[in-house]
């Protein structure tokens, strides 16, 4: 098949009239994620940091979550970049998360819950709360191809793009307007689309485990042969450990690091792993992680992210790039909105479609999604569902957030429907 300009277009039309509802539920929950710790900062006040100075002991700290969850244990704790935000201790409480924050400056334990904003946002565009986790995820991962070949075809059919980053025509009618509206702010969306679609490649490489990606990427921890902790079994060790001890000897090992990232351990054999920043640039936290055993606080495993292999070093920036954190909230706002654009491509596009099908001929009588509108649709009611089961069993929200969610969805159906076929059949044919 010769690719000519139209078989080119017609590509490209595929990619985002065909699979336009799933695309833009991918790109839209990405665009979302980016600020979610922020909508955490908005509607939590128990996770906004109270002021600055020196942290308290992280012994202190864990003492005061001990108090508010005595049976629970603690499996995580992030220290967020963002200097508006309390830590989060994860406490695991008969097979509950949950999610406490613990003012810094103060020790003192703000405010609880069993879902943040970044892990709602997370999970939705990591794998769409699809119970088979991987399958969602691939889901999801396909995307970042059909984005790459959008875009390829998209540069390849516009002729001389680069001469019309200022061109909008507004005459003759709205599906010019519409159509010059999105090949402008295409244009100007490319470095985003370029990020988008090659980290989201980069991922599925890490997933597939091409090339030994991702054995390269994410070591083994270390098992220890360690077989009592010298504490009751009824008491978790994770309550227990020396935190400040940890974090000098994670710090000696580590000269400069900034602890971002705990993961303690509740049995002896397994060390406490930590992990935080350095002076190397855009890598994740992780890049810099060390391994103590958790009776003898020795260093059992230390990786610096001066040292890391380039795999590594890729595969440990490709989550600061795609998401935009790596520069704090102005990088973040910034990626917000290139991902707005991105969603308004597809939403522009599909309206594009319809429009000139409607010019053509009734609108009943064709649709450019064809029958591909029932898949599309199947599956949002999938993961609709699959999204109340996680809010339900994981997440353990009352009824209040359901409705809430449940009538944003209803409102979102309303508004679809009235921009994409009400007003569109009412408009002239001809």
């Amino acid at each position: 098949m010769k690719l000519n300009k139209k078989t080119l277009f017609q590509i490209h039309s595929w990619i985002g009239i065909k699979l336009s509802i799933l695309f833009f539920i991918v790109c839209f929950s990405g665009t979302l994620a980016t600020l979610s710790n922020e909508m955490d900062w908005l509607f939590y006040p128990g996770i906004r940091a109270s002021g600055s100075g020196e942290r308290v002991s992280y012994n202190k700290m864990v003492d005061e979550v001990q108090k508010t969850y005595p049976n629970g244990s603690i499996t995580y704790w992030v220290m967020p970049k963002e200097p508006y935000l309390n830590d989060i201790v994860y406490v695991n409480k008969d097979g509950q998360r949950h999610y406490v924050f613990v003012d810094p400056y103060s020790g003192q334990v703000k405010g609880t819950t069993t879902v943040t904003f970044q892990r709602f946002f997370r999970d939705f565009h990591y794998y769409l709360f699809m119970p088979f986790y991987q399958i969602g995820y691939f889901m999801v991962l396909v995307f970042a191809f059909l984005l790459a070949i959008s875009l390829t075809t998209a540069l390849i059919f516009y002729k001389k793009w680069w001469r019309k980053l200022f061109e909008l025509k507004s005459s003759n009618g709205k599906l010019v307007l519409f159509r010059s509206l999105h090949r402008l702010v295409g244009l100007w969306a490319i470095p985003f689309l370029l990020v988008f679609s090659l980290t989201g490649i980069w991922y599925f490489v890490e997933r597939t485990n091409l090339g030994g990606v991702s054995d390269t990427s994410n070591p083994v921890a270390p098992t220890l042969e360690n077989e009592k902790s010298g504490i009751a079994e009824t008491v978790p060790l994770s309550y227990h450990l020396d935190y400040d001890k940890a974090a000098q000897m994670a710090q000696e090992a580590i000269p400069g690091l900034q602890i971002k990232g705990i993961v303690p351990t509740n049995q002896a054999s397994n060390p406490v792993y930590i992990r935080g920043t350095s002076h190397v640039p855009l890598v994740r936290n992780r890049a810099n992680r060390v391994y103590l055993d958790p009776l003898s606080y020795q260093p059992v495993m230390v990786q610096k992210a001066e040292e890391i292999p380039l795999v590594m070093y890729f595969n440990d920036i490709a989550d600061p790039i795609h998401f935009g954190n790596w520069g704090g909230l102005a990088t973040k706002i910034t990626w917000f909105f290139g991902g707005l654009a991105l969603s308004g491509l597809v939403l522009s596009g599909i309206w594009i479609a319809l429009k000139r099908q409607v010019k053509k001929m009734a609108a009943n009588q064709i649709a450019p999604l064809g029958a591909w509108k029932y898949i599309n649709w199947l599956l949002v009611l999938a993961i609709i569902g699959f999204m109340y089961y996680f809010m339900i069993f994981r997440y353990s929200l009352s009824w209040g957030p359901l409705v809430l969610v449940g009538t944003i969805l209803g409102l979102t159906v309303c508004l679809t429907w009235y921009v994409f076929v009400y007003k569109l059949q009412q408009a002239p044919k001809g």
